[in-house]
């Protein structure tokens, strides 16, 4: 059976949101562990499925006791630094030509919204903020209105924000934190602003370095695209493997691929099924051995193993270590993987 198609997030938005919480003094440890996380700022280079967002977000206002917890942690977040995409901004010639770039390559920060950019008039309309869940699209907004005024030298002025939903914070808490009115139950949710600023030139304009910085972002975008074929496929394993049915063939068929083109997509990003189901084999059994309590025979299970010699001989493999005694140092070091 096919699943939807993945969306997710960079690394840094959950970072920054961690950091974002720790300042208004939220209880951090019982928010993350509702998307099983640990309380300590994520990885950056760790992109996360924007499927979590609601249970992520509706822990956070039950714990927080705050409705409107999303527009609060956009108003703490700290500014959005040091992306490729901060770059292409700074390096391209116009502020308008800077949002055409970064809407080009806007699947490296995230593929859950699909931004439009628009000319009514004088009014410039960035679309495309439209999410199920409120509070991350309020976070959302928060950051982006943030970093335009950051990447403009804080010339950057919405006139409006719009939001698609009936119901929100009080109008004086949105001008608060969005610098802006909000107007709720639009038919989009977008930001309007003077279509002049898309003309202010960038005073960190320089032609050699967009190239350089357009040969970065595309790369990038390569390597994304590749990790998104391979959570594909790692998707499918963990229930594969616990049946011992762990096979090019039937992974090819969950994805309604044949198995020749599956192996021809996984050559063509530099790997092959054999690694693949390696790699993911040992992650699994790493986290499960520092993170759980689960006996060895269970691990041995999930991880598609036929007998425990067999599991042994493949940890010690990646480890150097036994199982028991990678357990061992990890729990008794806290350190997880």
């Amino acid at each position: 059976m096919s699943h939807p198609a993945m969306t997710s997030d960079a690394g840094i938005f959950l970072w920054m949101t961690y950091q974002a919480m720790q300042k208004a003094g939220l209880d951090t440890a019982a928010i993350f562990s509702s998307v099983n996380l640990p309380d300590e700022p994520p990885d950056t280079s760790v992109r996360r499925n924007n499927s979590t967002q609601r249970r992520f977000w509706d822990a956070a206002e039950r714990i927080s006791g705050d409705p409107d917890i999303g527009l609060t942690i956009g108003g703490l977040m700290p500014p959005f630094r040091g992306q490729v995409l901060e770059y292409l901004f700074l390096s391209s010639p116009t502020f308008g030509e800077g949002i055409m770039r970064a809407m080009r390559y806007h699947r490296l920060l995230t593929d859950a919204l699909k931004f439009e950019l628009r000319i009514d008039g004088d009014t410039a309309i960035l679309t495309g903020f439209d999410h199920p869940v409120r509070h991350y699209q309020e976070c959302a907004f928060a950051i982006f209105l943030q970093f335009f005024r950051y990447i403009s030298e804080g010339a950057f002025a919405p006139s409006e924000v719009w939001l698609h939903y009936e119901h929100g914070a009080d109008a004086a808490r949105y001008i608060e934190v969005y610098g802006c009115p909000v107007l709720l139950g639009m038919p989009e949710s977008s930001v309007r602003f003077a279509a002049h600023q898309l003309e202010r030139v960038s005073p960190a304009a320089e032609p050699k370095l967009l190239l350089m910085h357009e040969v970065v972002a595309k790369q990038y975008l390569g390597d994304l695209e590749k990790r998104e074929l391979i959570y594909q496929v790692e998707r499918e394993l963990g229930g594969l493997l616990e049946e011992r049915q762990a096979t090019l063939e039937m992974v090819a068929a969950k994805l309604d691929k044949s198995a020749r083109t599956l192996r021809s997509d996984l050559q063509q990003i530099g790997t092959n099924f054999n690694d693949v189901v390696a790699a993911y084999r040992e992650r699994l059994s790493r986290r499960l051995l520092s993170r759980t309590q689960l006996p060895l025979d269970q691990i041995i299970y999930l991880t598609g193993f036929s007998e425990p010699s067999a599991f042994t001989r493949a940890f010690k493999r990646w480890t150097g270590e036994t199982p028991t005694d990678y357990r061992h140092r990890k729990q008794n070091s806290n350190e997880v993987d």
